[in-house]
């Protein structure tokens, strides 16, 4: 067990992640809680889902299998995604916050959440309408503990500048992606969740599949719903390459690349929790297989060498992208003012 951040809460080094659970994934509900189950009672107390994921399907398919266990559960969840048609059913704001909260409450068959996180930022809503928001929500006993996902280092310090200063509670956690293909995090979001005391579960610790060894160079893509999802990250060549030399690396150590690909995600002494996310029992019971496997300094050092500390080898397909850089306008002024100046 670990300390989420300083919530005092104790959670489990992999945390189970419930993305694949629905119609994005594995359909069978009872399979779900059977995977749910056994993760369980293998030791891992810490579940993450998402209003979300499935459309909300995920959800009911976790509420329902936590009848007569949740006690022994962390259980967290997010908001900010569409969860329907028109405007007001997405984002940041008080107005959805209330309204998002109730149905994830609603579908999970709980009074509260553990954890109720933000999962992408929102440029339209001011930091302080959605802490205000959250922090109504702990008071009333619905929530834990607040985090965030996705947050870039400069608004969660933002974030704690403004509950500092308008005495309002903090984000506790944040959920950024880790991998050792991407290690971007290293460089500012962690020393800046250390900062502030904050506990870090990493999403895609095997890198969307690629550190699995089921995708390899010069092979032919597969016609999954993961190529058809993030097909530049899988293609990616500069990824490919790398997993190509950490293959042997595994090899050598004793153990097989998902195996590796998870010690090294939990081996970082700023990560709380590694996320998996299964979609099936024999996938849930290899990690599970290879949950007390360590890497020694030499191992580590190889891996440095093949992905250099804080090297991000190329995006996510699905990582969040701030508007500044997918928006023109906001990067090019008008033709009629350039002229002017």
């Amino acid at each position: 067990m670990r300390q989420l951040g300083r919530t005092g809460i104790e959670v489990s080094a992999y945390c189970l992640g419930t993305m694949m659970f629905g119609r994005n994934g594995n359909q069978d509900h009872d399979e779900c809680a059977r995977m749910i189950h056994r993760a369980l009672d293998a030791g891992i107390n810490f579940v993450d889902t998402a209003d979300v994921y499935g459309y909300s399907e995920t959800e009911e398919i976790v509420g329902k299998a936590l009848r007569g266990r949740r006690d022994e559960v962390v259980l967290a969840t997010k908001f900010n995604g569409p969860m329907g048609e028109g405007p007001n059913r997405s984002g940041n704001s008080r107005r959805w916050i209330m309204t998002a909260v109730e149905g994830s409450l609603r579908r999970l068959r709980t009074d509260h959440l553990d954890l109720y996180q933000i999962h992408h930022p929102d440029p339209h809503t001011d930091i302080e309408e959605t802490l205000s928001a959250l922090s109504d929500l702990v008071r009333a006993g619905k929530v834990r503990a607040i985090g965030s996902s996705n947050l870039p280092a400069s608004q969660i310090v933002e974030a704690q500048w403004v509950s500092q200063q308008r005495a309002l509670h903090r984000l506790r956690t944040e959920q950024p992606t880790y991998s050792v293909l991407n290690r971007g995090i290293e460089r500012e979001i962690l020393p800046t969740c250390r900062r502030y005391g904050m506990g870090v579960l990493v999403w895609s610790p095997l890198a969307m599949g690629l550190l699995t060894g089921r995708y390899r160079k010069g092979a032919v893509p597969r016609n999954n719903a993961r190529m058809r999802w993030v097909p530049q990250h899988l293609n990616d060549e500069r990824k490919l390459d790398a997993v190509e030399r950490l293959l042997p690396v595994a090899e050598e150590a004793g153990m097989s690349l998902t195996h590796l690909a998870m010690a090294f995600a939990t081996s970082h002494p700023d990560i709380t929790s590694a996320i998996v996310g299964p979609r099936t029992m024999e996938q849930l019971d290899d990690l599970l297989t290879g949950a007390t496997r360590t890497l020694d300094d030499a191992v580590l050092d190889r891996i440095d060498a093949i992905v250099p500390p804080g090297t991000d080898l190329g995006p996510l397909d699905v990582s969040y992208v701030p508007p500044s850089l997918t928006r023109s306008v906001l990067r090019r002024r008008p033709i009629g003012e350039r002229a002017a100046a």
